[in-house]
């Protein structure tokens, strides 16, 4: 039975609206071009990703599925339906820790909202304003979930915030772009609260395959689901976050359901997200970016450290912190990057070098220190690094804002740059200058379907990027 609009709670009523407004609704020019970065960010992620294990683990089980041919798979010449092309481009897209990241609502977007509005935009045959569109409405509507939730309390309790608020962000993205209305869009919203799951042990996943899933491809596949099902005429609950047995009831001791439409249509949360400059874990940025302050002082090298002190958020601090994965564990990355003088794509997905004698000898200078004062500092995800040397120079220095986060952004010059490095060595120099540009002009793309071409490699398999572990 239908509720009427009168007993639908303020925050559904006005979520769904926005989201069914979304194709509607002109952005801001500065939203569309920030869109238009973590796309290009993301589709970036996506290619690379098609060369690295979970890639190619998630391309092989894509061709054993079939499907129609709705949407493209990243990378690759395959197509099949928009649900399975959302879990493995969502996967492709978080085969390492190349993709974008939102700190307030401990999500990363990109990986999943992107994936699956790129899915549906091809099902549906949308153009490139379409797509950008759903985009940003997918990074608002994912965050906003979060903070309603209560992130920081969320990933305490050792639930996956990036999977909770990346569904919600999949859905919205997809479901608009498949032309929902807003009582669709409340059942769309109950669907995904129905798959919201995912559990923090991701981190402990030295593969980084089961943490693609949790973090891009069930997300990504999740939303695409409940948008595709409300799409053909699948009706739920008509308000999921209030009344008996909701959302919040279920997931949320002290939830604050107003965050869910506070600030709608004039603060856009893809303004918020940063873009990576080292292809590394989030929380492990700042510390790099401290101890790179430290080596271009006074070059500093393996061979003078005594002993580091690497200060992190409390909670940073219990990701990083010897960590499985060499693109998430601080000490290793530290390491690697004073023993070789800086760090490449290659060195920071090296599992090789997780055991070589070198790196290990100078991990055993280094301690995490986990510190509240640095949690709750703004801008988010500062470090301090302090070094003592073997003969008695103490220097620190302290990343405030690393480049790429929300307040030191990249350039889209720099977007781009990042972008050619990753995605040169699968598809050549000249077609990913090909899809650098057309992504660049992707307002102008009257279908998603036109850029299949640009993002499948040389007919020859392109290799692995790292080796397996």
């Amino acid at each position: 039975m239908i509720q009427s609009l009168q007993e639908i709670s303020q925050p559904t009523r006005e979520l769904s609206g926005y989201i069914a407004d979304a194709r509607r609704r002109a952005l801001p020019a500065e939203v569309a071009e920030k869109a238009k970065q973590h796309i290009l960010d993301t589709v970036a992620a996506m290619v690379s990703g098609s060369g690295l294990p979970p890639g190619q683990a998630a391309i092989a089980f894509a061709a054993s599925l079939g499907g129609p041919p709705e949407a493209s798979v990243v990378g690759t010449a395959l197509a099949t339906s928009m649900i399975n092309a959302a879990l493995i481009n969502g996967m492709l897209a978080h085969a390492d820790e190349t993709d974008d990241s939102h700190a307030p609502s401990r999500t990363h977007p990109g990986c999943a909202v992107i994936p699956a509005a790129l899915a549906a935009a091809e099902r549906a045959d949308a153009g490139g304003e379409a797509f950008v569109k759903a985009v940003a409405l997918g990074y608002d509507v994912g965050a906003r979930l979060n903070y309603a939730l209560g992130a920081e309390e969320f990933a305490a309790a050792s639930r996956s915030t990036h999977s909770f608020g990346g569904t919600f962000g999949a859905g919205a993205a997809a479901g608009a772009l498949l032309g929902i209305d807003a009582l669709q869009a409340r059942h769309l919203l109950s669907y995904c609260a129905q798959q919201a799951s995912g559990v923090a042990c991701n981190v402990r996943d030295s593969d980084h395959i089961e943490k693609a899933f949790d973090f891009g491809g069930m997300p990504a596949r999740n939303g695409a689901t409940a948008a595709a099902m409300v799409a053909a005429g699948f009706t739920g609950v008509d308000d999921v976050f209030s009344g008996e047995r909701n959302f919040f009831e279920a997931f949320s001791p002290k939830p604050d359901p107003a965050q869910l439409m506070d600030g709608l249509g004039t603060r856009f949360e893809i303004l918020g997200t940063n873009i990576k400059k080292w292809c590394v874990g989030s929380p492990a940025q700042s510390a790099l970016d401290a101890m790179t302050q430290i080596v271009d002082a006074i070059g500093l090298t393996d061979a003078d450290v005594d002993k580091v002190t690497i200060h992190l958020p409390t909670r940073s601090a219990r990701t990083v912190d010897g960590a499985p994965m060499p693109d998430v564990n601080v000490q290793h990355l530290l390491a690697v990057l004073l023993i070789d003088g800086k760090l490449t794509f290659e060195s920071v997905h090296d599992h090789a070098r997780m055991k070589d004698p070198q790196v290990l000898a100078l991990r055993k200078r280094m301690r995490i220190q986990p510190s509240e004062e640095l949690m709750q500092a703004r801008p988010r995800r500062q470090a301090i690094v302090d070094v003592t040397t073997r003969d008695g120079v103490h220097i620190s220095r302290r990343a405030v804002a690393v480049r790429g986060t929300a307040d030191n952004p990249m350039s889209r010059a720099e977007i781009e740059d990042k972008a050619q490095d990753l995605m040169a060595p699968i598809l050549g120099a000249a077609a990913c200058a090909k899809l650098i540009q057309a992504l660049r002009e992707l307002e102008t793309r009257r279908s998603l379907r036109e850029l299949r071409v640009l993002w499948q490699p040389p007919q020859a398999a392109a290799p692995p990027r790292r080796s397996a572990p």
